[in-house]
This record gives structure tokens, sequence and C-alpha cells, in this order.
């Protein structure tokens, strides 16, 4: 958990601000179109129920306390799924960036460049950054459908499900970037994750929950990276067998 959190301070370092901007802004852009415009459709959606209810005066009561009941259950349903369906988005688009950013913030912990890292390489890079996306889709979706049935056919059991999955994949998402960074292939770096399940774990919490507050979620893309690469100089890169 601690790494997330001094992703907070890695952010506000000199040097790798400008590095932080550009998945800032995507992040920024992204996360506001998109909770707009669900929070208009939950909006819609809740009269459209309440209005199934005939103009009964007795049953006047009932269409006031479904609607107190269903917004709560209808935002914390959205807020779980969409910090990881619109996360894995943003990450998608901005995943050259978030490479250039993880590699600044592991020249900045460990003093040793990874080679040359300018607007030239980000291009030359762009066509493998987006088949390693790929990879992670292509890993996350079965998945992701398999537990989001669950999630809506057993309520609260389905739900813990999820979380616990959103926080596996926030894990992968975002320190795949430094793996990546250093040529190490999608699966390895899977099976290097699973030697140290508690930190991810408690990393992907983290992320998933700070992810669920407004505002605060438009920080956590580059926070989650920088906080990734400082695990990886700790931790994971002396498990690569």
């Amino acid at each position: 958990m601690h790494y997330f959190l001094q992703g907070f301070n890695l952010i506000q370092t000199k040097g790798l601000k400008r590095f932080v901007f550009i998945p800032l802004m995507v992040n920024l852009l992204l996360f506001s179109v998109a909770l707009y415009f669900l929070f208009g459709q939950i909006a819609d959606s809740i009269v459209w129920i309440v209005n199934l209810i005939p103009d009964w005066p007795w049953l006047n009561w009932l269409k006031q306390g479904l609607s107190y009941v269903i917004w709560p259950i209808a935002v914390v349903t959205v807020l779980l799924v969409f910090a990881l369906v619109f996360g894995t988005l943003a990450n998608w688009i901005a995943a050259p960036f978030n490479g250039l950013l993880a590699e600044k913030v592991e020249l900045h912990l460990t003093g040793q460049s990874l080679g040359d890292s300018g607007l030239v390489d980000i291009i030359k890079d762009i066509p493998r950054t987006f088949a390693r996306e790929f990879s992670k889709f292509s890993y996350y979706i079965p998945r992701a459908i398999g537990f989001l049935l669950l999630f809506f056919i057993l309520p609260v059991f389905g739900q813990i499900l999820w979380f616990l999955f959103s926080a596996w994949m926030m894990a992968v998402q975002y320190c795949d970037y430094p793996f990546d960074n250093h040529k190490i292939s999608f699966k390895q770096m899977r099976s290097t994750l699973q030697t140290s399940r508690s930190n991810c774990f408690s990393f992907g919490l983290t992320v998933s929950l700070f992810s669920m507050i407004p505002i605060v979620n438009f920080l956590v893309m580059p926070v989650a990276v920088c906080g990734a690469t400082a695990m990886w100089v700790d931790e994971l890169r002396h498990k690569i067998r």
C-alpha cells in the first residue's frame, strides 16, 4: 500500500512533473466525460423505474423510498465497475506515455538509464506498446465477463469477487510498465507478480479504492505508475527468473 502512496510524492518530484502531464490529462478528460454520461444515465434510469409504479396516492411512499434505495446501490455499482473498465481504457490510450513515465521514475530512483527516450523512440515503441496492451486486454476480457456476471447474479459475493479481481488487474496493469520497459514478457511478468501476491493485492486494492473517490481518481493513473515502478525497483526486479 505504501508504494501507491509513495506515488503521490513522486509525481511532485522535479524532473518528473512534465512526464505526468499527458497521462493526467488523458485520465481527466476520459473520466470527466464518462462520469457525466454515466450519472446522467443513472438519473434517467431511476426515473424510468419509478414511473413503472402506478400513480396511486397510497403508493407515493414506495416511489420515494425506491428512489432513495436505488441511488446508493447504483452509484456504488457504477464506481466499482467504472474504476476498472474506464481505467483500462484510459491506460490503453496513455500507454506510451505511462511507459515513459515509468522509465523516468526508475531513472530517478536508481540513477540507471534504460537508453534513449526521445520522441522518436516513443513513436517507434508505439506498435510494441499497443501489442502489450492488447495482451493485457486479452487476459482481462474473458475474466471480466465471468466476474461481471457473478457481480449481478450474486450481489454481495459477486461484488467482493469483482473488487478482488479489480485489485489484481490494477496490479497487473500498472506493474507491467516497468516490466515492459525491460522487455520482460507478459507471461513472465504475471508469474513474478504471483510470487508477491500480498504486496500486489494490497497495491491493487489501494488503487481500486482511490479510483472510486471523485476528483482524486483523476490522479490515480500517474500516481499508480510511479508507485508500481517504485515497487519494481525495491522488490519485483529481484525476483525475475
